[in-house]
């Protein structure tokens, strides 16, 4: 230890001293505190940490309780002197028994785990001002990681060329959220000059290369979305961790920050308002992929219980939005997404989404709204947002500048927030189309990819997107395909597991069913009732989410595999046959019964997962994927927004066009196309069609009024 080192210790001791805080208690405890099984368990971890080349030590807050009560008065009463001591018994021991490791680092830390304490961001006030306490949320926004200057080494140089050199501030400061103020003097000159000369003799000059310095790193960390009140703002508060605890967690991650209350000048108001922040001892990041509801045994009797009630499946769907009459195979969609599939990780690292993203598309008041935001309140982490009301930066990440102090932050958007969750996106067709291409990445490799202001980096969105948007005419027209119904690129609409076109068309029998129970709905606010209690099917799909693996049974395999080969077998039969079916349906139809599995709490996906998979698929693919001119399945419809049939005509066109301009012709008028067109079996309507789609290909161009030219 060197000597600079070693007066440290002595003044934090003389501290310590003065509070009377034993070091030897702590001593004790880290000595002899033994596990269930009689082990030295903090002995051991010490050993760990020093395998690893660690600095902090995590210690169970529950374990002091046990070992002497007075620990937990210490910390909760003197949080800096508590840790101060924590710090000292630990660097004691470790130089009794490996005093070379002692060298390596100027500081050891004591993190705590385990806080059994919290308190809401939104109550964190000045009643809390250097007390310990603990705080959950998400992180927003993050700075890169910096050098924080706490002890700087000046240089006195005299008129005479003498040089006296200090450290200042002398004492130790563990908050470093405040600058270090220059020294108004040289404390190695006083005794030996006059006041008068200690102000006005030589020059103060800071060493900034053999100054001390410590990692740095300052967060925002906000409410969680499922616990802000309804109507308000989330809150957020800034936390500065230091050394090991540096880029810990990134935005988007969930997690306890345990920590004490300081107080930075509020620059708007000077010196007159201050602001709290939290300095970590210990952030804790939550499993990423699920929030982790806090189940009694008394819950998870329940699941088990509900799990085994031979209707569950038909109950649970029952239970997604009960207020809405009808619309069966779309809640029960709704609850597979809620549910998902299993999300895979291959040897060379590429991911397998197990997401399953839902799209309705449909006439306006036929409850898809409803549907969506139930699905996010219903959901163990959901977020709701709408289409016009959202932007790219807002749905994946931005970069940020603070206006204060002119650093840049990283700032999590919606689908970072919900990773392991599910978002809801109402009217998807409003969105801008810059603002919709920003989340092709989140929705298939599940991730946001960001590089702006000097920031590369890469976030998890491993979100479920469970969307809806309005036909572009107002209705759904069914004479056109659905991509030529809703303004979405083919490249999103391509990304969706499951689309359903939802229709409002007059029916005698359904609509005096609607009627009646929309009537009796109103009539009595209870008359509704959930078969499954909201809350415990939040409980019951978080349980599914996080224990729950199913494995594909031979029989499983089988039919999905003939129902697979079998479509594709009808687009081998023809060569002009389109494709029925893709691999991208292929992965959709396991990720569907792997969640039909994981709603019954099964760890085997057997047969009646897949058959249910298969009609569920086979009824999307009848909806949006059917060619209405030929009458058979074309998932180019999805997959590209044209049908084989419709590309094979445009082709057919763009040829017709250059073969009469190879004559000499400047270009082709329209009746001439039109005469040349209808020998190919393309009528009028489709012509113009094509015609138009040309052009706003960019394929073909029209020089003079009704004819049309190549676009060379």
């Amino acid at each position: 230890m060197n000597e600079n080192s070693r007066a440290e210790d002595l003044d934090v001791r003389e501290v310590l001293v003065e509070h009377k805080v034993d070091v030897e208690l702590i001593k004790s405890f880290l000595s002899n505190f033994k596990s269930s099984d009689g082990s030295f368990k903090y002995k051991e971890r010490i050993r760990r940490m020093i395998r690893e080349g660690g600095k902090s030590l995590l210690i169970d807050y529950e374990d002091l309780a046990t070992y002497d009560v007075n620990l937990i008065e210490y910390i909760e009463k003197n949080p800096d002197e508590a840790f101060n001591a924590f710090n000292i018994a630990l660097r004691d021991l470790i130089k009794g028994e490996y005093p070379e490791y002692v060298e390596r680092f100027e500081k050891f830390h004591a993190r705590l785990n385990g806080w059994v304490r919290t308190v809401a961001i939104r109550r964190v006030t000045s009643d809390y001002l250097g007390k310990l306490i603990a705080v959950d949320g998400v992180i927003v926004k993050a700075t890169p990681g910096k050098s924080k200057l706490y002890k700087a080494l000046y240089v006195h140089i005299l008129p005479s060329g003498e040089k006296h050199e200090f450290e200042w501030p002398p004492e130790e400061r563990e908050e470093l959220r405040d600058e270090i103020e220059k020294p108004p003097y040289c404390p190695v000159c006083v005794g030996l000059v006059s006041e008068e000369e200690r102000f006005r003799r030589g020059t103060i000059k800071l060493e900034p290369e053999r100054s001390k310095y410590r990692d740095w790193q300052l967060v925002v960390i906000q409410e969680r979305p499922e616990e802000v009140p309804a109507g308000q703002i989330p809150r957020s508060i800034e936390v500065v961790l230091t050394d090991d605890l540096v880029d810990v967690a990134r935005p988007g991650d969930r997690v306890t920050v345990i920590g004490v209350v300081r107080l930075t000048r509020s620059s708007r108001f000077n010196k007159i308002i201050y602001t709290p922040y939290i300095e970590a001892n210990n952030v804790v990041v939550a499993q990423r992929l699920l929030e982790e509801l806090k189940l009694s045994a008394e819950d998870e009797a329940k699941i088990i219980e509900l799990s085994r009630d031979p209707l569950v499946r038909r109950k649970i769907i029952a239970s997604i939005a009960p207020t809405i009459y009808g619309m069966w195979d779309e809640k029960e969609a709704i609850a597979l997404a809620l549910f998902g599939g299993n999300s895979k990780t291959t040897r060379d690292g590429t991911r397998l989404r197990g997401d399953i993203h839902v799209l309705m598309v449909g006439d306006p008041g036929t409850a898809k709204s409803q549907l969506l935001q139930y699905a996010a309140r219903i959901a163990p982490r959901g977020i709701y947002t709408t289409g016009k009301g959202s932007s790219a930066a807002g749905l994946t990440a931005a970069v940020v500048k603070d206006k204060q102090t002119g650093e840049y932050f990283l700032e999590a958007g919606a689908m970072v927030l919900a990773d392991g969750g599910i978002v809801s996106i109402d009217e998807i067709d409003k969105m801008r189309d810059e603002d919709r291409v920003a989340i092709h990445e989140a929705m298939e490799q599940g991730s946001v990819s960001i590089a702006k202001a000097g920031i590369v980096a890469r976030l998890n969105a491993r979100t479920t997107v469970v969307a809806a948007g309005n036909p572009k005419r107002g209705r759904y027209v069914s004479s056109e395909s659905v991509a030529e119904n809703i303004d979405l690129p083919v490249t999103i609409l391509s990304r969706f597991d499951l689309i359903f076109i939802v229709r409002d068309l007059p029916n005698l029998t359904k609509d005096t069913s609607l009627s009646s129970y929309v009537l009796k709905t109103h009539e009595k606010a209870g008359y509704v009732e959930s078969e499954v209690p909201p809350d415990l099917l939040r409980k019951y799909i978080a349980y599914a989410r996080k224990y729950v693996k199913p494995e594909l049974t031979d029989e499983a395999e089988k039919i999905i595999k003939e129902y697979y080969i079998e479509l594709r077998k009808k687009s081998a039969e023809r060569e002009d046959a389109p494709l029925a079916i893709t691999t991208r349906q292929l992965e959709a139809l396991i990720r569907l019964a792997e969640a039909h599995a994981k709603m019954k709490l099964k760890s085997k996906v057997e047969a009646e997962d897949a058959v249910e998979a298969v009609r569920l698929m086979n009824t999307v693919l009848e909806q949006v994927g059917m060619d209405v001119e030929t009458g058979t399945i074309d998932v180019d419809l999805i997959m590209t927004g044209k049908t084989k049939s419709m590309r094979e005509k445009e082709v057919t066109i763009i040829k017709l066009i250059r073969e009469i301009m190879s004559s000499g012709e400047e270009c082709v008028k329209y009746k001439e196309l039109r005469k040349r067109a209808s020998d190919y079996g393309i009528d009028e309507e489709v012509l113009e069609k094509i015609i138009r789609n040309l052009r706003r290909g960019g394929e073909i161009y029209e020089p003079k009024a009704s004819c049309y030219a190549i676009t060379e």
